[in-house]
């Protein structure tokens, strides 16, 4: 048993929570920006002004992620550092600091993938409608050749949208996340349209200007459900649940995802979603459905489904005392088992788990280390669960951990530590947790110390 020898092994970030410098140099506002200014929207009025300074610390992440071994460091590019208004004038000062990030990425031996859009939105372009203006799609397009052009000599695997069911329905329909919208079903499902053209646009832009062959894909979040035992009637109704569209939300997986990956939207969604199902004009399909390299996916944690006594599927709740971490998330490691399984046989791609993590209440104890065995337990759980999954024949290319260190987790502000390492948000002290020097033995192992018996 053990991963491909191929396989990648990386940690992942995005800009708005980990770069700070947001009036530096050029940058645009973002609606990130903005609507962290709103009272209310975020635990105790953080912003992500400073988060965790890595504009200024950009060297020293580097050689944390290079003494903890890994081969690819997933992260975004700020659109608004690169394009301020969003189209037009191209920034050098944004060009010029994402240049010196690669070139240090790459001199420590780690491979950059690149993210286009993780939610920070040019404030300019919401002004002119934002996703719902139809011409959000075309400034995506040039933001993503502008960035092929400068990056695409270095840069070689692509991600055009982080998690589209997060900031189309937390942005646009229940208001939780920037721009903060409550919007009709139907607005929500028709910006929902125009982010998915803006990834087919940002795959042909990217590869008509990037100077190498490129590797693209997209992240979308799983909406995972997984069987609450081994029957095969369970299996089936997890798998059903899996693959289906709720009428009242647009929270799924094959409503984003088949689009990008088979041309159409699925006929269950067309039925449930009915006269709120968007717009969608000749040739639109065309343009969604480009060519894709592998099956990017976030994964974290899932319901549990059973066969209820009709055959449909029935979420079963956690039991009282669940394994969970410290948003209620509970731990269930065949969420890197079943989703992945699933996947691969609807869009035959290989896949790529660019995002999981465990959030915890970490802190540092009077030895002067951060002790964090929940995270190091769901991490060896899940990593087993995977490597069960490329055993059964499923293709996983690899898996990148969210994430390098604590930084600003939108609405939860800086409550929540998901990272490797320790953020001091007050010096901005970088201290390495417990399980960074256990994942730094996984990545050195490939994976054969998942096997080892693990200390008391």
């Amino acid at each position: 048993m053990s991963f491909p020898k191929t396989f990648t092994w990386g940690v992942a970030t995005a800009a708005y929570q980990n770069e700070g410098a947001v009036r530096e140099d050029g940058r645009g506002e973002s609606t990130w920006d903005v609507f962290c200014r709103k009272p209310g929207a975020i635990a105790h009025g953080h912003t992500g002004d400073v988060a965790c300074d890595h504009y200024h610390r950009y060297k020293e992440d580097v050689a944390l992620m290079k003494a903890l071994g890994v081969t690819a460091y997933r992260m975004s590019l700020a659109w608004t550092r690169i394009l301020p208004a969003g189209t037009g004038a191209v920034n050098a000062g944004g060009i010029a600091f994402y240049n010196r990030l690669f070139d240090e990425l790459l001199s420590a031996g780690i491979e950059p993938w690149v993210t286009l859009f993780h939610w920070d939105y040019p404030y300019d372009l919401y002004c002119r409608g934002g996703w719902l203006n139809p011409e959000s799609s075309n400034w995506f397009a040039e933001y993503a050749g502008v960035a092929a052009a400068a990056f695409g000599d270095r840069v070689t695997h692509w991600m055009t949208l982080n998690e589209p069911q997060c900031f189309i329905c937390h942005g646009h329909h229940n208001g939780g996340n920037a721009p903060g919208l409550k919007l009709a079903l139907s607005e929500v499902l028709q910006a929902g349209h125009h982010a998915l053209l803006a990834h087919g646009r940002g795959v042909q832009a990217i590869r008509a200007k990037a100077k190498r062959p490129a590797k693209i894909s997209f992240a979308p979040v799983g909406e995972p459900y997984v069987p609450a035992t081994d029957r095969p009637e369970d299996i089936a109704a997890a798998r059903r649940q899996f693959h289906g569209v709720r009428a009242d939300n647009g929270w799924n997986n094959s409503w984003w995802m088949d689009p990008a990956y088979l041309g159409r939207y699925p006929e269950e969604g067309l039925r449930a979603y009915g006269k709120n199902a968007p717009r969608v004009k000749a040739g639109d399909m065309e343009i969604i459905n480009q060519p894709l390299d592998f099956c990017g996916v976030n994964l974290y944690w899932s319901p549990m489904v059973r066969a209820g006594r009709d055959g449909e599927p029935e979420i079963v709740p956690p039991p009282p005392g669940f394994n969970g971490n410290s948003i209620g998330w509970h731990s269930t490691p065949s969420t890197l088992y079943w989703p992945c399984k699933w996947l691969h046989e609807r869009y035959g791609r290989p896949i790529v788990i660019t995002e999981n993590g465990h959030a915890n209440l970490d802190g540092v104890s009077l030895d002067g280390r951060v002790h964090d065995p929940q995270r190091i337990d769901y991490l060896h759980r899940y990593l087993l669960q995977l490597e069960k999954v490329i055993d059964a024949g499923v293709p996983v290319d690899g898996y990148f951990l969210w994430t390098l260190m604590d930084n600003f987790e939108w609405s939860c502000g800086y409550n929540v530590r998901v990272g490797l390492v320790f953020t001091d948000y007050e010096t901005l002290a970088r201290i390495p947790k417990d399980s960074y020097y256990w994942y730094q033995k996984v990545i050195a192992t490939h994976g054969e110390s998942l096997h080892e018996a693990q200390e008391v």
